[in-house]
Formats: structure tokens, sequence, C-alpha cells
């Protein structure tokens, strides 16, 4: 990966750690020298949505969706065993394993080290990573393992699928449990805004555009000038986020380090479980490798979203989903070089493609 063009990962998302560490400078100076920014931009909201966030994350997510043809999924009765293992490990583990490790670390390993209702806050926000399995980046991690393209396709395309009718009560589920006060018609609203919306927009253009122009022009020509539209709508989404939170950071800046330890724990175990998954259904490498990966990273712009609308950008909760953008790449990148160096526990081979 030395060279990020041809790694597949582009420049800004392969230093997206250091812009995000940059980004959280930025916006908590901000919010400490310049605190009329955010009480102005605290002005425009509805429905407790920001309207400034919204429309950042509107950009951060719609590059995204423009990415998934729900054309490959007439397929998936060709090769469903990875299909399997991905719908299995991102809605009936993987939320369930977050809460369950963020309880333990934040009321009992770090119960001295958090207050009790900061701790709450934060389990929120590990539920709202955690019930939001990768749509996006999970493509850039399939390419850095050479899984199937085709089939990565069909895995985002039907997780999206599942994300509309699954997220909100799975979330609503699990903050029930957290004692969590859940106000259902912001949760379904900022689903609506953030998944609906952007999905149904991506699926019009893309329909638009193939039928003007072709397949060809969409996929090698129209969606590459979007590449950088969603890292920049994320980063100046979290500087104002910041600007916001400058307080709670300056006053706990240990805690950006104890939210991250379960969010890490969590990534490395939920990859392992589809990954050996796969080896024990006997699975090729290139199916394996992104069912590990699209289940080990996260949705993390819907996460910001929905917290933001939910609990505020001041809230310690959106803190908890933006420590998850601090430690995707990293981690992810540590993830795609054991999946590389394991390619030997696999079968050679890879299963009929699903185009």
């Amino acid at each position: 990966m030395e060279n990020s063009k041809e790694s597949g990962i582009g420049f800004f998302e392969k230093y997206l750690t250091v812009w995000v560490l940059l980004c959280m400078a930025a916006g908590v100076l901000i919010g400490k020298f310049l605190p009329e920014v955010p009480s102005f931009l605290g002005k425009f909201e509805y429905a407790k949505v920001s309207i400034p966030i919204a429309v950042l994350i509107w950009l951060m997510i719609y590059p995204m969706m423009l990415k998934v043809d729900f054309q490959s999924i007439k397929n998936v009765g060709k090769n469903p065993k990875g299909l399997f293992v991905t719908w299995v490990t991102n809605w009936l583990i993987k939320p369930f394993t977050m809460f369950g490790i963020a309880w333990l670390f934040f009321y009992v390993v770090f119960k001295t080290l958090i207050p009790a209702d900061l701790a709450k806050d934060y389990l929120a926000g590990a539920v709202l990573l955690g019930a939001a399995p990768c749509t996006a980046m999970v493509f850039v991690w399939s390419h850095l393992t050479k899984g199937n393209p085709a089939y990565t396709v069909v895995q985002v395309a039907t997780n999206d699928l599942i994300i509309l009718v699954a997220f909100t009560p799975t979330v609503a589920f699990l903050l029930g449990i957290g004692g969590v006060k859940i106000p259902w018609a912001t949760l379904l609203l900022s689903v609506g805004l953030f998944v609906v919306v952007p999905l149904a927009l991506g699926m019009l253009t893309r329909i638009f555009v193939t039928k003007k122009k072709g397949e060809e022009y969409f996929s090698n020509r129209f969606i590459p000038k979007f590449s950088n539209v969603t890292i920049v709508g994320l980063l100046l989404t979290l500087v104002i986020i910041f600007s916001f939170q400058g307080n709670v950071i300056l006053n706990n800046p240990l805690h950006i380090v104890l939210i991250a330890v379960p969010l890490v724990i969590q990534t490395f175990l939920i990859f392992f479980i589809a990954y050996f998954a796969s080896k024990l259904l006997k699975l090729p490498h290139d199916i394996a490798a992104p069912a590990g990966m699209i289940g080990a990273s996260n949705f993390f712009e819907l996460s910001v979203a929905v917290a933001v609308a939910l609990f505020g950008a001041q809230s310690p909760v959106a803190l908890a989903t933006i420590v998850g953008v601090l430690t995707e790449v990293p981690v992810m990148l540590v993830l795609v070089r054991i999946a590389n160096n394991t390619k030997r526990w696999f079968p050679n081979g890879t299963l009929p493609r699903a185009d």
C-alpha cells in the first residue's frame, strides 16, 4: 500500500484517521474560541434535525448509494452461502455483541473512569454503530483483499434492503435495554432522511444515467466524479459536531481512548466470526474476506446522522459514533493484511459470479 492509487484506496480514505484528528482539533478550537459559530448553526433545526448537518450527511451518503446495483440481487440464489454468513453476522450477531462488549467496558471495566450518565450515552453510540453494517467502504476493503466484486455488490445491495426494515427496531430494542428513551418519530424520520431518500435518489440516478450514457460510463466516469464528496462531507460534518462537543472533549480527553477500546475489540471479533464461518462452509477466499469486512466495518455515516438527529450534535452519543470513524481505517487496514496473509486457509477457485 505504498501507492494509494495502486492499492485501490484513495488519498483521503488512506489518511482518514489523520483528517478526522485534524477536524477534531479544528472543531474543538472553534467551539472554545468562536462559540458564536456553533451557537449560530444550532438555530437551524427541524424536528430536532440539524439542517446544516443533514445537508452534509446527504453529501456523504448519496455517492455511496450510487454504487449499489439492485439488479444484481436477482442472482442471489446462485451462491447463497456467503450471503447467509453476511446476513447472520450483521443482523443476528453484530448488534448484540456490540451492546454486550460496550456495556461490559463502559459499566464494569471503566466504571471508575466514566460517570454513569456518560456511560449510557456512549453505550447508545456504540449501539448505533453496531446496528449499521458497512455499505460503502466495504467496496474498498473487498478490492484490497481481491474479493469477488460482483458478489460484494450483492452483499451490499441486500444489506441495504435489510437496513430499511431492521435498523429501526434493532436500535430501538437495544437502546431500550440500555435505558435510553427512544424518540420514535425522530428515529423513523432520520432513517427516512438518511437511508430511504438517498437510496431512492441513488437508484433513480443510476437508472437515468445508464439509460442515457450506458453502464460503462456510469461506473467508470460518473461515479468517480463523486469520489471525494463523501469524505469532504464527512470532514465538514465532524468540524461542526466537534465545535458542539468542545467542552465534553476538553473535560474528558481520556474518554476518546476508552470509547475506542470496545469498538476495536468488536471489529476484530465480528471479522473473525464471519471469516471462520466462511472457512467452515468451505467458501473461497474472495467471498470470505468481503463477508468478514462488511460485518467488521460500519456504516458510520448513518450512525453519526442518527446520533445527531436523535440526541443532538452536542450529545456524547454523537461523540461515541465519531470515535468509530476515528478507528475505522487503521483497524480495517490491519484486517485487510490479516485476510491477505491467510488465503491458504481457503479452497482455491471462486464461486460462480453473481452478475
